[in-house]
C-alpha cells in the first residue's frame, strides 16, 4: 500500500474512535474470513492472534514464527480491502527496541492499527517496561511515516491482577500511563461487568476497547456507556473450527454425504475473491 494512502486511512481509522457510531471490529484469521467479513459491509477489520495463529499451525502465545506472523497479515491486509489492524500480541520481543522493529515490520503490511498487550508470561509488565514498549511502537510508527492507532491492551482483569479491590483503580493508572506513552486507545480486556465498564470510560476519558461476548447488551448500549470501539476476539475462529468440526466427525461416524450441503457455493466465493472488498 502506498505510504500515503495507508497514513491517510490510519488517520481515518483514529478518528472512528472518537466520534459515533461504535467502532465494531470482527476479528479475522485469514484473506478468506477477511474478505468474508469485508463483503458484509464491515468498513474496519482486526486480526485475533489466536486465529492467525491457528491458522498457521501454532499454539496461541507468540510461538509462530514473526516472519509467518507478517506474511499473513500481509495477505489479510490484501483481501480486506479495508483497513485493518493487527494484533500482535507483547511485540514479538524481549526489549523496546526489538519490539519497535517488529512494528516497522508490520506497518509495511499495510495495516492501519495494532494491539500491544502488557502481560508477562501469565503475569503483568512493570509500567515502565509496558511504557517503553508503547513509546518504542510510537516511533517506529513515526520513522515509518504511519500514524497506526496503538490500542494498548491491559491485562490486570485477565490475569486477576493482585487483589481485586485493587484491579479497577491500577489498571485505570496504567491506562492513563499508556495512553501518555502514546497509545491512542486503551483496552481493559477482561473487563465484562457494565457496571465497571461505563466507571471506566468515564475515569479515562479517552478511547477505549471492549471485548463484545454472548450475554452481553448491543452495540448500541455500549454506545450509550461512552465505548468507542468492540472487538470480538478469537469467538469467530472458534465457532468456524466447531462448525468444521462437527462436519469432521458426522462424515467419520456417518458417511453420508448428505452433510456436505451449505449455504456457500464455488461460484460464491468465486465472486467474493473477485470483488474489490
Amino acid at each position: 500500500m502506498d505510504k500515503e494512502r495507508q497514513s491517510n486511512a490510519a488517520k481515518t481509522f483514529l478518528a472512528r474512535h472518537h466520534a459515533p457510531p461504535v467502532l465494531l471490529l470482527p476479528n479475522v484469521w485469514d484473506a478468506m474470513s477477511a474478505r468474508i467479513f469485508a463483503a458484509a459491509g464491515f468498513d474496519s477489520l482486526a486480526t485475533t492472534s489466536a486465529g492467525v495463529a491457528w491458522a498457521l499451525g501454532y499454539p496461541d502465545g507468540e510461538i509462530a514464527p514473526w516472519a509467518e506472523v507478517v506474511g499473513a497479515t500481509a495477505r489479510i491486509v490484501r483481501a480486506a480491502g479495508v483497513p485493518v489492524t493487527a494484533d500482535i500480541e507483547r511485540g514479538y520481543g524481549e526489549t523496546p527496541e526489538i519490539v519497535g522493529g517488529h512494528v516497522a515490520d508490520i506497518i509495511r503490511t499495510g495495516v492501519v492499527g495494532i494491539n500491544l498487550e502488557d502481560s508477562l508470561n501469565g503475569s503483568i509488565r512493570s509500567v515502565e517496561d509496558a511504557t517503553a514498549r508503547l513509546q518504542a511502537a510510537r516511533k517506529a510508527a513515526l520513522n515509518e511515516g504511519v500514524p497506526i492507532v496503538i490500542n494498548a491492551r491491559c491485562d490486570i482483569f485477565h490475569q486477576k491482577y493482585r487483589a481485586e479491590s485493587t484491579r479497577f483503580d491500577a489498571a485505570i493508572a496504567r491506562c492513563r500511563a499508556y495512553l501518555a506513552a502514546g497509545a491512542d486507545c486503551v483496552y481493559p480486556f477482561g473487563l465484562r461487568d457494565l457496571g465497571l465498564i461505563a466507571a471506566f470510560t468515564r475515569a479515562i476519558g479517552a478511547p477505549i476497547n471492549i471485548t463484545g461476548r454472548p450475554g452481553m447488551p448491543d452495540t448500541a448500549e455500549f454506545e450509550r456507556m461512552g465505548v468507542a470501539r468492540i472487538t470480538i476476539a478469537s469467538v469467530p475462529t472458534l465457532m468456524t473450527m466447531g462448525a468444521i468440526r462437527k462436519l469432521a466427525a458426522g462424515l467419520r461416524s456417518t458417511g453420508s454425504f448428505d452433510l456436505l450441503s451449505g449455504s456457500f457455493d464455488h461460484p460464491d466465493a468465486q465472486k467474493l475473491f473477485q470483488s474489490k472488498g
